[in-house]
């Protein structure tokens, strides 16, 4: 059900194996949306929610109504969960707020950095067989915190028109100005480019399947994205004093997200290895998506043995990780030999599931290895960053004749003159 691999006997296309695939077709189908909705607009979005989700529209935005309706319609419970899970967010990324800064070290100069908000950005929810109001959070507060004026939403509508109410009710909860019925690379098009409804944002974040991603870095350039996406990773670092149910529930809350999604274990207890088999096969017995978890487990489902946890470590480094937990008796005594991972869960008793919703930081982490170089979801990343220098003719006098000689090394004499013709009052 789930590979078994001895970490000494593994090849490195073993180690890295993931559910990523890049598929010619999808290809061709997303460039032809996409091609559909900067030509055609609204009119295209209407027959794609037509052809893909069944759902004939009057209206493509939902209004204020339907918004109030849904809010009303979600358990009072669940709201004070979501408004719980907005703070902790909040509280986490505040601390990832940047200041601007000047230097005045030297006379006659000025230099700093500016920091604005981006203007509007685009927030893709998924929906199909799940609703997730947890992203809508992850992504809408930490643009909220940069700044950022204006955040809408498009994800995909039910057959009968309408969207779910709790992801409705998190996206008032975080501010969001508009919600849009659409959902695919038709959304992503429409991101982009503008529709007579849909307003072109600058940058587009949220997670979504094989179409969503490809259509993402199709628009790459003319507007920026978060990331691309790829299916869901854990990798679970375990000792001997782990819990084999609770490494086999961690394991099993990835599998369930796609059929591609990656779930390994990395332990040095053999004892500890055959129990956790045992656990998924009674767990898959009565998971709700156990089709999509036993296809996940069955084809990028591993349990890897290694001689020691600090071998562990290595490998894990190796794969770059979306989640990481380190569930040992130490974790803190490891934490600074991990390299590359998206988020890192320490000790037995802090499952991935706690990161996806309430505790704080982002989970929207970057996968398909991309943790070698890249990092969560952050404040950082719905601002931009301007330098600025000021100088008076007097500081630029003195350091006149060091730029014109760099210009000259570097065969630019237009760059050599612009500077002169300040400091000498000629064309060199």
């Amino acid at each position: 059900m789930i590979s078994f691999y001895k970490a000494k006997d593994m090849k490195k296309e073993d180690i890295l194996t993931r559910g990523i695939c890049f598929d010619p077709e999808i290809e061709r189908t997303v460039d032809e949306i996409l091609a559909s909705v900067r030509t055609n607009g609204d009119q295209a979005l209407y027959e794609y929610n037509r052809r893909f989700d069944h759902a004939d529209l009057s209206s493509l935005e939902v209004s204020q109504e339907e918004m109030q309706k849904a809010y009303k319609a979600v358990a009072s419970k669940f709201l004070e969960t979501l408004k719980l899970a907005r703070k902790n967010i909040e509280d986490f990324h505040r601390r990832q707020v940047r200041s601007q800064f000047v230097i005045t070290d030297q006379p006659g100069v000025v230099l700093g950095q500016k920091i604005t908000p981006i203007e509007r950005v685009g927030l893709y929810v998924p929906g199909g067989t799940a609703a997730y109001p947890s992203t809508v959070l992850m992504n809408a507060v930490p643009a909220k915190l940069a700044g950022v004026q204006e955040v809408v939403m498009v994800t995909p509508p039910n057959e009968d028109g309408s969207i779910k109410p709790e992801v409705l009710a998190a996206a008032q909860i975080a501010g969001i100005s508009r919600v849009f019925k659409v959902g695919g690379a038709q959304a992503i098009a429409a991101l982009c480019y503008g529709t007579k409804t849909i307003p072109r944002v600058d940058k587009i974040t949220g997670p979504g399947n094989i179409y969503v991603a490809t259509a993402k870095r199709r628009v790459y350039g003319m507007v920026d994205i978060d990331m691309i996406a790829g299916p869901s990773e854990i990798l679970v670092i375990a000792d001997e004093t782990s819990k084999p149910a609770q490494v086999a529930a961690d394991l099993l809350s990835q599998a369930e997200h796609d059929r591609m999604a990656s779930a390994v274990l990395v332990t040095d207890s053999l004892k500890l290895a055959k129990e956790v088999q045992e656990e998924l096969k009674k767990q898959l017995m009565t998971l709700p998506r156990s089709e999509i978890a036993r296809t996940s487990m069955e084809n990028n489902g591993k349990i890897i043995l290694t001689d020691s946890i600090d071998e562990a470590v290595k490998i894990s480094n190796q794969i770059a990780p979306e989640h990481l937990e380190l569930s040992v008796q130490d974790p803190f005594r490891i934490l600074g030999a991990v390299k590359n991972a998206g988020s890192i869960f320490l000790g037995t008793q802090v499952p991935e599931a706690l990161g996806d919703y309430l505790a704080g930081p982002n989970h929207t982490l970057p996968t398909g290895g991309t943790a070698r170089f890249s990092s969560p979801l952050s404040v950082d990343d719905f601002v931009k960053k301007s330098s600025f220098i000021y100088y008076t003719a007097d500081a630029l006098d003195k350091i006149g004749d060091h730029v014109i000689d760099f210009a000259k090394k570097e065969g630019l004499d237009g760059h050599a003159r612009a500077i002169s013709v300040r400091t000498k009052g000629e064309l060199l």
